[in-house]
């Protein structure tokens, strides 16, 4: 692994690896246009640099997330909402997100964006913890692979 200043990855290695990704993107787009949806705050940064290696028409959409913490009988848990999204039906849609760690949240997303209809969903993560997972979720493209938080 190459170390950055004070960090995991240098920035030339992250650059070559969204590269890489835009590439792998691209080949299975094989031209037709991909809807991005973001996820705000995390997300954005890895989601521009990659956008911009994606030879395909991309039209980009933002999602944001609200946590709230709830107590019902003395139970704590946590919910999960998101506005209204995008109209998918029969679109080719990439999600993206910074790192994909419990994937409680990616998961509900994905299934939510899945209800209206898109022709393939598929998502894009910088950061895959795959020992912190709590639900069935892999990513179908991942920038690196990690315990960690630290990327630069």
């Amino acid at each position: 692994m190459s170390r950055g200043k004070g960090g995991a990855y240098s920035a030339a290695r992250i650059a070559a690896r969204v590269a890489e990704l835009g590439k792998e993107v691209s080949r299975e787009c094989e031209g037709r246009r991909l809807d991005v949806v973001v996820t705000l705050d995390r997300g954005f940064i890895f989601a521009a640099d990659l956008m911009r290696q994606i030879d395909a028409p991309v039209v980009c959409h933002f999602v944001r997330e609200e946590v709230r913490d709830v107590q019902d009988s003395g139970n704590a848990r946590r919910e999960v909402f998101f506005g209204s999204g995008p109209e998918l039906k029969g679109r080719d849609v990439l999600v993206v997100d910074a790192v994909l760690e419990s994937g409680v949240t990616q998961e509900f997303l994905l299934r939510r964006l899945g209800e209206s209809g898109p022709r393939s969903i598929r998502l894009a993560v910088l950061l895959d913890k795959p020992r912190k997972r709590r639900v069935a979720l892999e990513p179908d493209y991942f920038g690196f692979r990690t315990a960690s938080n630290q990327v630069w």
